[in-house]
């Protein structure tokens, strides 16, 4: 049974594809800029990530606050055709013009200036190519309800046949993620239904036509969690691929819910990977194919090089309009009318901590969203613990900052509690740190999950300033342990 992800942290709506001997993997990243994380490797284990397909304002349109919260960047899709990467995906800001679609001879980029396929409305599109070289758009229909198809120039954009409903899946709820995969004779439909939720789960459906009809499994869900005790949930929205050997794997998104009734996931939907056979040519998932060890998440960033790296993101607003590496630290600033601009990271662990320098007024913080956060914040002689539920803003504990030199530090931990006691999935503490950790004050994790916060993203760490021209000089981040 699967045990752990392969991308662990808040990396949903995988899409995969393989040339020669390596793998390259994309998923969503909704409200976060650089948008469409990009990852390689060489055994569908162990990833690097690449950087971001969507890094330059006119690719991207996000927005900040709790109005673009879980909007932007829906599921993506990551195919190679006639030497070229193309990627797919839904705005859901521009949803009005029609899919996106860019495409780079080189994963790690730069990609093309977007093109969009008007008329086509919905999310969650995918592109196949037949023998002719013609390509199909695949997505979910939010006109037609269900899984619709057309030939589109993945090039322009163009709309090249009308739109055709090409199945409605099994009858589960919100039919989505259509991935159109090609094996031998066989054109495969694979959906996600269910909800991204408890209920998530994969279908899927055949055709010796791209265009259908198409036949469902006798065996459907081929893939789902649901109804079950298993430490991984909310088992869907996959996409498939053969491997260099002529062996199939499938990659799809779960989540890590933790603490007593009815458990919380603070991560989002996190990547994980099963191993595909085919019986009488229908697929059947093994997800104890593969041995994904335990991952090693830590880094110290001392922000020495002239660019970010690609794990920072921030909420709605492109990092570098605010955040400027150099000399001694990445530099910070407000926006013009003082409002905060976080740089974070996805938090990838269970239990972890996040430690960071600067010089000047700044906060640590970790967050879901703008009314899902908790941070320490210095501010001037005195450190302050603020946290933010909802419409709650308070705060949660003052202290004078000590004379010696200390950073400012988060930790998330198990819950500690008697037994039979009700738990949320962690405890997040927050305080500083000189030879070791002082706690000012700690928030039960499940103000900081998804089942409290809704949308469908997780957990970030980072750094925001509280006064301009704030220089951040380090950010330690490591995992702490790991239930699996």
């Amino acid at each position: 049974m699967t045990q752990r992800p392969i991308l662990p942290g808040f990396h949903p709506d995988p899409s995969i594809c393989r040339v020669g001997d390596e793998y390259y993997l994309a998923t969503s990243s909704f409200e976060y800029f650089p948008g469409v994380p990009i990852f390689r490797s060489r055994d569908l284990v162990e990833w690097t990530q690449l950087g971001n397909v969507l890094d330059r304002p006119s690719q991207l349109n996000v927005r900040a606050g709790l109005t673009g919260a879980s909007g932007g960047i829906y599921a993506p899709t990551l195919r190679h055709q006639g030497g070229r990467f193309w990627m797919t995906t839904t705005n859901i800001h521009d949803i009005a013009r029609g899919q996106l679609i860019v495409h780079s001879d080189d994963p790690a980029g730069p990609w093309s200036e977007p093109v969009y396929t008007e008329g086509l409305l919905g999310i969650d599109p995918d592109l196949s190519w037949d023998d002719d070289g013609v390509c199909r758009l695949t997505w979910s229909d939010v006109i037609r309800p269900g899984i619709s198809q057309a030939v589109v120039d993945p090039a322009t954009g163009a709309v090249l046949s009308e739109p055709q409903t090409v199945w409605a899946g099994t009858g589960g709820a919100h039919a989505e993620g259509p991935h159109l995969v090609r094996r031998g004779d066989w054109w495969y439909l694979l959906v996600a239904e269910g909800g991204t939720g408890p209920g998530h789960m994969v279908t899927i459906a055949r055709s010796r036509q791209p265009e259908g009809p198409f036949e469902p499994s006798p065996t459907n869900p081929i893939l789902t969690h649901r109804s079950t005790s298993a430490d991984v949930q909310s088992t869907g929205h996959a996409d498939l691929v053969q491997l260099a050997d002529g062996t199939w794997a499938m990659v799809f998104l779960g989540t890590r819910p933790r603490g007593t009734f009815p458990r919380w996931h603070t991560n989002g939907r996190e990547t994980f990977l099963a191993g595909v056979d085919w019986v009488d040519d229908w697929p059947v998932v093994d997800e104890s194919r593969f041995d994904v060890a335990e991952l090693d998440t830590a880094f110290d960033d001392r922000f020495e090089s002239a660019a970010l790296d690609a794990r920072w993101i921030a909420p709605g607003v492109m990092p570098a309009s605010f955040a400027v590496p150099g000399e001694g630290g990445v530099t910070l600033s407000r926006g013009a009318s003082g409002e905060a601009r976080p740089l974070v990271t996805r938090v990838r662990d269970e239990t972890w901590s996040a430690r960071a320098d600067a010089l000047g007024d700044f906060a640590l913080s970790v967050r879901i969203d703008d009314a899902h956060r908790v941070s320490i914040e210095r501010i001037g002689d005195e450190l302050v613990v603020r946290g933010v539920i909802g419409p709650l803003d308070g705060v949660l504990a003052r202290a004078d900052a000590p004379r010696s030199a200390y950073s400012l530090e988060i930790r998330a931990e198990e819950f500690e509690a008697e037994r039979g006691a009700r738990r949320g999935p962690d405890l997040v503490r927050l305080g500083y740190a000189t030879d070791e950790f002082v706690e000012l004050a700690q928030v039960d994790g499940r103000y900081l999950a998804t089942e409290v916060a809704g949308g469908f993203t997780g957990r970030v760490v980072g750094v925001e300033a509280t006064r301009d021209d704030v220089v951040v000089t380090r950010f330690a981040y490591r995992g702490l342990s790991s239930r699996a």
